[in-house]
């Protein structure tokens, strides 16, 4: 059946069925959205230099790849896959409320922390209602207010001359544009893409002047990667005392295992509660289940891959820096770098090369791009390939 512009069999007129006639009929919400921008096509770039020879770093994965013990978890599954999968995933959030010292029942799993993200804004911000984040936050803050038809207030983050945080969260301003209307605010700590990060006597104050009836979310997907002298703040220690607080975390960047799609949220039980009537059934599968909880079984192969990751960000921005670009602190696996009004070109020509980094116009730092530390190997081909385009 053809849906293109003409008559019907009445030999009425009728609309051509394109994209814009289905937007129009969508909710306002979604009619302001745009499809998810993944960056460059790494399946046909895969083909064209062959998966050994394309240096990967825009993605901010794990080069290290996830736990022995998650992979033989994996395997284990294969002869099950005709079963649905444990639609409440017991075993996962037990292991996960042993680790983290909550109750199963303050647990919510999702198919990546990006669902958990979308959910909360679905849930609890609509038509009428004020979504706050930073400027330079995750861009899926952004998207799951459109996606709820609520208004984004986006709170200009540190100017890049502030020596403390340059684009880092400004938490005062931040607490400052909290109104009568403000359903969320959503934070994330370290930051992706800028890779800063807030120290917990900062949050602490902060969270002191929310109203109770706020909802802050505090997204800590790189929480694992942090210096352990760097006072990066997390949400958990102040949960009991502030029950409209919550965290997302997620298996994707620390744990390897971005491929399966795992998140979970941590919050107060009556939230996870409300949460629980939106999620989607066996949103989490089976083999997914068996290798978080097998991972999370491994401190040793986490700690491992945490300090090589530390090790290379540290060597490689010392290397960047000495090229004469502008790093940004991170406490994260990716560093941003500034390479002014050549970025365009820089980042066009180290593709040509085989090496595909993250640029950052879509949050509006048109200069700079997000690399992501790979291993020493990675890193070398990097700079090399840099070195032969700044010539």
């Amino acid at each position: 059946m053809s849906l293109a512009a003409g008559r019907n069999g009445a030999g009425q007129a009728r609309p051509a069925f394109d994209e814009a006639w289905f937007a129009s009929r969508a909710s306002a919400g979604v009619q302001r959205l745009r499809a998810y921008d993944p960056g460059h096509d790494l399946v046909a770039l895969r083909k064209r230099f062959g998966e050994a020879n394309l240096v990967e770093l825009g993605s901010n994965e794990n080069p290290y790849g996830p736990s022995p013990a998650a992979r033989a978890a994996i395997v284990g599954q294969l002869d099950s896959l005709h079963r649905y999968p444990d639609p409440l995933g017991a075993d996962l959030k037990r292991a996960l409320a042993a680790r983290h010292g909550v109750d199963t029942t303050q647990i919510l799993l999702g198919n990546g922390s990006h669902e958990l993200l979308m959910q909360l804004g679905q849930v609890f911000a609509g038509p009428g209602d004020e979504v706050v984040c930073s400027r330079y936050g995750f861009a899926v803050f952004a998207l799951a207010t459109q996606a709820a038809g609520a208004t984004l207030r986006m709170v200009d983050a540190r100017p890049r001359d502030d020596a403390s945080m340059a684009l880092g969260h400004d938490l005062d301003a931040i607490a400052r544009s909290i109104t009568a209307t403000t359903r969320l605010v959503y934070l994330a700590n370290p930051n992706n893409p800028t890779g800063t990060w807030f120290g917990r006597q900062a949050f602490a104050a902060f969270m002191a002047q929310v109203p109770d009836e706020v909802i802050v979310v505090m997204d800590e997907a790189y929480a694992e990667m942090g210096d352990s002298d760097a006072d990066a703040a997390t949400a958990l220690p102040l949960l009991a005392a502030h029950p409209n607080l919550l965290l997302t975390r997620t298996f994707s960047k620390a744990y390897g295992l971005a491929g399966l799609r795992v998140g979970y949220l941590i919050g107060a039980p009556g939230l996870v509660a409300v949460m629980e009537r939106l999620r989607e059934s066996f949103n989490v599968n089976g083999p997914a289940l068996a290798a978080c909880e097998a991972a999370l079984g491994d401190e040793a192969h986490l700690q491992w891959a945490c300090a090589r990751n530390a090790e290379q960000r540290t060597a490689l921005a010392a290397q960047l820096g000495q090229r004469g670009l502008r790093v940004y602190p991170s406490q994260t696996n990716f560093l941003l770098v500034e390479f002014g009004d050549r970025t365009p070109r820089i980042e066009a020509e180290l593709v040509a090369r085989g090496v595909v980094l993250r640029p950052m116009g879509g949050y509006g730092l048109p200069d700079c791009l997000r690399i992501t530390v790979g291993t020493e190997d990675e890193n070398r081909r990097l700079l090399a390939a840099l070195d032969a385009v700044l010539a």
